[in-house]
């Protein structure tokens, strides 16, 4: 097997008393799609940050095609790229000045008019920071993050703040600049944008990689039960109510039956994973056909409540990490 284009392994960082990182370890393969999933404050801008050799680790170790980062982060300036979670750049200068300028960090940039035509950013070329949209102020960041040619691109919570249409449509900015043969880590805490767009990924809670695997892996690995939910024209919930009541006391496959929250035609059936299979002879059997027969979809918000015994919430940022905003590409330092 190849090696990996990024490795980290038990990688552990601290602000005082606060552990932001514990115990993290991945492994990224080249063309990939990596995401980095977790509630706010998890620890995963402080580990793509330590990666990218912008903080320093306390313990573990974190390479970049085979470069340590921490030992010599200069050393993989020009292959990697970082968005961090917001862009601050001058509210005067325009998309295209921007880019031309951190164009001129690089030994070999990438073309800055290509860049504006792959992010959909060619009609704003000449508009100031100040007057673009957040959606295209992202598409900005993103572009900056790819102007040195880099192999890896760090996105890290790319859509927060942007409304759905924004979001999709910089989802699929994301497998566009992916196609182009960049791997990226992404870093987010929505989880519908991981399951979209993530080939692998590691869910991280309080500094612990607590799951990984693909989003579709993950979610098929969950042990447990199934629901299915059924409705029923208004004339049959009673009758339906009573018959899906006597299988649950009969048949071993169904654990419970209940009404939908909010809705009077709809009942939740939940048993085994063959749970299904009982339920619609049962129905064939007495007659009833029901309006709708449909199964609740698992997500990775299930998968971190098998592993971590709680709900999946956002919270704050990293607690306990100091933030530079100012800084959009690591090749941007000096």
């Amino acid at each position: 097997m190849a090696e990996p284009i990024v490795e980290v392994r038990n990688l552990r960082k601290t602000y005082g008393p606060k552990v932001a990182v514990d115990d993290v370890s991945f492994a990224v393969e080249r063309g990939e799609i990596f995401g980095i999933l977790g509630p706010n404050g998890a620890g995963k801008t402080t580990t793509v940050e330590t990666l990218a050799g912008l903080r320093q680790a306390d313990g573990g170790t974190v390479r970049v095609r085979g470069v340590d980062t921490q030992r010599d982060p200069a050393a993989v300036r020009d292959v990697l790229g970082v968005q961090l979670q917001e862009a601050a750049l001058h509210d005067k200068i325009t998309v295209s000045e921007a880019l031309n300028l951190f164009a001129g960090f690089y030994a070999d940039p990438a073309d800055p008019d290509e860049l504006l035509a792959m992010l959909d950013l060619t009609p704003h070329a000449d508009r100031r920071f100040a007057k673009l949209s957040g959606g295209q102020k992202q598409r900005l960041s993103i572009a900056l993050a790819l102007i040195g040619n880099p192999e890896i691109a760090i996105l890290d919570e790319l859509t927060t703040g942007l409304d759905p249409q924004a979001r999709r449509t910089t989802w699929e900015l994301v497998e566009r600049v992916r196609a182009t043969g960049v791997t990226i880590l992404l870093v987010t805490h929505f989880m519908e944008e991981a399951e979209r767009l993530c080939d692998r990924l590691v869910i991280i809670d309080a500094g612990n990689v607590v799951a990984e695997g693909t989003p579709q892996e993950l979610i098929d690995g969950l042990e447990g039960g199934r629901t299915v939910v059924v409705r029923f024209a208004p004339q049959d919930v009673e009758r339906g109510r009573r018959e899906l009541a006597v299988l649950a006391d009969r048949d071993a496959e169904v654990e419970g039956v209940a009404p939908v929250d909010g809705s009077d035609t709809e009942i939740a059936v939940t048993g085994t994973r063959r749970v299904l299979f009982s339920l619609v002879p049962a129905l064939a059997a007495a007659d009833l056909v029901p309006d709708d027969v449909r199964t609740v979809t698992r997500s990775l918000e299930d998968v971190f409540l098998a592993h971590t015994g709680r709900a999946y919430l956002p919270g704050a940022d990293d607690a306990g990490a100091p933030t530079d905003t100012t800084l959009i590409t690591e090749g941007a330092r000096s």
